[in-house]
């Protein structure tokens, strides 16, 4: 079953009490590019959370993200010099007697002084975090590759319907081709059965060719049997499809072949219903090549 490259997943996981919050986020791309966003304390191990992602995806633009909610910091501890705090209370105080002033210092003003306080990071157990990043990471991607899957079956739904929506629009033109040329074969008989009956004269090898030269210009049966062709092939890949093994690139490929058959027919149709039958089916290609942007 081929997957779509539109998906969201969320983990979550806890480390010295503080949670954090792991998003896995990925629209439609031409290659996997791959963008990991992680907190200070968890740097360390960005090549591992890649690999981690590069071996559930194939394809599409992917965005991970792990964050402390309220830009909590893992394990911030608040260090004090309090001998620094002693001398500034020391300070204030011999103010006060030298010069009668009201020199109050509360905990809040000694805080904020300098050299007083210092906030830092603990470092985290590395032995901890990695297992437990992997398994906040594991349960993000399992809802992203979730909801490409199901995206995906929509996916494949509408281009099995669209292929066989073509198949029809093929036989169309079959048969239609057919009526086509059998009618300028008959025109041009009768267009020489009339000049014979004017001037006496009836070039048969040249009435021949006339008639060969004027089926060939309109005969489109390569055409249609490429299309059938592109077609089945599509159909296979679809079948063999297979979660994180890229295959858009391949019906994108599939899409333009069919194109270009469906061009190629349109410039030989000398005939109405036929030009109708090519504007249906390219709009059909169009719809599919649409869908297939989003296939991984």
């Amino acid at each position: 079953m081929i997957r779509s490259m539109t998906g969201f997943g969320s983990g979550r996981i806890e480390l010295d009490g503080t949670a954090f919050e792991v998003e896995v986020r990925s629209v439609n791309h031409r290659y996997l590019d791959l963008r990991v966003k992680l907190p200070r304390a968890l740097a360390i191990f960005e090549s591992t959370a890649r690999d981690q992602v590069q071996a559930r995806f194939g394809r599409g633009k992917v965005d991970v993200s792990v964050s402390s909610p309220g830009n909590g910091t893992p394990g911030a501890r608040v260090e004090i010099d309090y001998e620094a705090a002693g001398r500034y209370v020391e300070a204030a105080r011999e103010l006060e007697k030298r010069f009668g002033l009201d020199a109050d210092l509360d905990a809040d003003a000694l805080l904020g002084l300098p050299g007083v306080a210092r906030v830092s990071d603990a470092e985290l157990d590395v032995g901890r975090a990695e297992p437990a990043l992997r398994a906040g990471l594991a349960a993000a991607l399992d809802g992203a590759c979730a909801m490409r899957e199901a995206e995906g079956a929509g996916l494949d739904r509408e281009l099995r319907e669209r292929l066989a929506g073509i198949g029809a629009l093929v036989g169309a033109l079959e048969g239609r081709s057919g009526s086509v040329q059998e009618h300028v074969r008959e025109r041009l008989r009768k267009r020489s059965r009339e000049l014979e009956a004017d001037t006496g004269l009836l070039d048969e090898a040249r009435l021949h060719q006339e008639v060969v030269l004027a089926a060939d210009r309109l005969d489109v049966s390569e055409e249609l049997s490429r299309l059938r062709s592109h077609v089945d092939q599509f159909l296979s890949a679809l079948d063999a499809a297979e979660p994180g093994v890229p295959l858009g690139r391949r019906l994108d490929f599939l899409c333009q072949e069919l194109g270009r058959e469906a061009n190629t027919i349109g410039s030989k149709a000398n005939d109405a219903e036929m030009a109708h039958s090519v504007v249906d089916l390219k709009t059909e290609l169009e719809r599919i090549r649409e869908q297939v942007q989003n296939v991984e």
